[in-house]
């Protein structure tokens, strides 16, 4: 069977304060050993992967994506100092168990990637294959202040398509869209707001961390990064957008060549982040996996 329409599950997961329900949207053949776990960008939400899981769903791949904690379906947090990698690296530990897998690949867009980077250095990880788009141990200033610009601002849109061309005036790094792409990428990172209108799908309260940290701890948040990177080992491929303000050049050399040697795509004409729904990008991906993923 094919199946073109994802689920939406809940998992729960422990926190600070009690615990919280964790969304997923699940793709394909569950009994499918090959499973590939999505997990999106700061501010994003699971949906944005549909194009890439049909893809991948179609060559017979299970697809799970997550709604990181505060985002989308996922119940957001008592406590916003808990909107950090640690939490969601338990929260995913805590999935991974429940889909009862013995090897996954990870296809993680920036903060997606980070919480991907921290999982397969630990060690008895189950991750067999690691895709990092356009992020790493290092993360640029420039690119820090320009998300903390526009990050939990409570400004709703009287439509869909109001929100998707105001979104659009800050998400040009992500490149060329057609209208129906950009729309459908913007449709479900809205929720509608009571007496009409939308607004972003996500707690405004994960800006606390972002808002709060100082120059020490971004210091020591990469050299962190870093330890955590060159304990992986398993096969890692870089997507890296060439306009990226928040991944340098010097930064992706040097990742490929510690660690695990990323292997790197680069895609022309794209910032922060490529959003996999172009097909040169989508096949990038889907080479990668499907060289290096067993049945």
């Amino acid at each position: 069977m094919t199946h073109l329409q994802p689920s939406l599950r809940h998992v729960s997961c422990l926190d600070s304060k009690g615990l919280h329900r964790m969304a997923y949207w699940e793709w394909g053949d569950p009994e499918s050993p090959r499973v590939v776990m999505c997990v999106h960008g700061l501010s994003r939400q699971g949906r944005d992967f549909d194009v890439l899981a049909r893809a991948l769903v179609a060559e017979g791949f299970r697809v799970i994506c997550p709604d990181v904690v505060g985002r989308g379906h996922s119940d957001g947090l008592r406590d916003p100092a808990g909107y950090v990698v640690p939490t969601y690296v338990a929260d995913m530990v805590t999935l991974i168990a429940r889909l009862d897998v013995q090897e996954l690949a990870w296809v993680g867009t920036s903060m997606g990637g980070l919480i991907g980077m921290a999982l397969a250095s630990l060690p008895g990880s189950l991750i067999s294959k690691l895709v990092l788009n356009d992020i790493g141990p290092v993360i640029e200033a420039v690119a820090l202040q320009r998300i903390s610009a526009y990050l939990g601002d409570p400004t709703h849109w009287p439509s869909i398509e109001a929100a998707a061309e105001a979104l659009w005036e800050v998400s040009k790094t992500f490149g060329p869209h057609t209208p129906a792409q950009w729309l459908e990428l913007c449709r479900h990172q809205l929720k509608p707001v009571e007496g009409g209108g939308y607004q972003l799908h996500y707690d405004p309260a994960i800006a606390f961390p972002l808002r709060h940290m100082t120059l020490e701890a971004a210091q020591l948040g990469t050299a962190a990064l870093w330890y955590a990177y060159d304990q992986i080992s398993c096969p890692t491929l870089l997507v890296h957008g060439v306009a990226s303000d928040l991944l340098s050049p010097a930064t992706v050399m040097a990742m490929g060549q510690r660690g695990p040697r990323a292997r790197v795509v680069e895609i022309e004409g794209v910032g922060h982040a490529p959003t996999l729904v172009q097909p040169d990008q989508v096949e990038a991906v889907l080479a990668f996996l499907r060289d290096t993923v067993t049945a």
